[in-house]
């Protein structure tokens, strides 16, 4: 193989991968319904299983990271995980498969929405979509809920669930609130080495 052809071939894998890079986003993205967190669990279909450029464990990680900062999920998954595959150029064509979809249904659907407004079938369609991405919040959930028992055990994973769930609906403490003190208590505190018995 020559120089030259060795070059047309990196070219034209650099080509495929930017391409599914926009695909997976852009299937994710015209999808899901509902705003961010309906669109995490069809990220992570694309992402770690379809083309398997992350693990479950990373894509946790990435998306505890990402409600910590500002800004939107869809987003902000997409910029990294673009730059991470792929870098500039990888960022923009997933951005781009995010971005594009919404943009483009906005336009053409909120003139039909505000026109039929008071319309029966229009109502109707916005609360069908909602027992759909409870479903698949669901899905996700009980996916990084059998990867924490991995490293925690059930008996402390049940526990953080339900201390979560005290701190976000009793106490109304916000969840990147919860998260960043997460992050900074798993910092802060010194870990086990394998041999230590204390």
């Amino acid at each position: 193989m020559t120089q030259e052809s060795k070059k047309r071939a990196a070219q034209k894998s650099a080509l495929v991968v930017h391409w599914d890079l926009f695909v997976a986003f852009f299937r994710s993205g015209i999808v899901s319904f509902g705003g961010g967190p309906s669109g995490i669990p069809l990220i992570e279909a694309e992402v770690v299983k379809r083309y398997q450029w992350m693990t479950l464990e990373e894509f946790g990680d990435l998306v505890a990271l990402s409600n910590a900062l500002p800004g939107p999920i869809n987003t902000k998954l997409a910029g990294y995980v673009g730059w991470k595959v792929k870098g500039l150029t990888g960022l923009l064509a997933a951005l781009t498969a995010v971005i594009l979809p919404t943009v483009v249904l906005m336009i053409a659907l909120l003139g039909v929405l505000v026109r039929f407004s008071d319309q029966r079938w229009v109502r109707g369609m916005t609360q069908a979509v909602l027992p759909v991405v409870g479903v698949l919040m669901a899905q996700l959930t009980w996916k990084f809920m059998k990867n924490a028992q991995k490293g925690l055990g059930w008996t402390i994973s049940l526990i953080l669930v339900g201390l979560s769930f005290v701190l976000m609906k009793v106490l109304h403490v916000h969840p990147a609130i919860l998260i960043a003190l997460t992050l900074l208590i798993v910092l802060i505190k010194p870990s086990k080495k394998a041999g230590d018995s204390k």
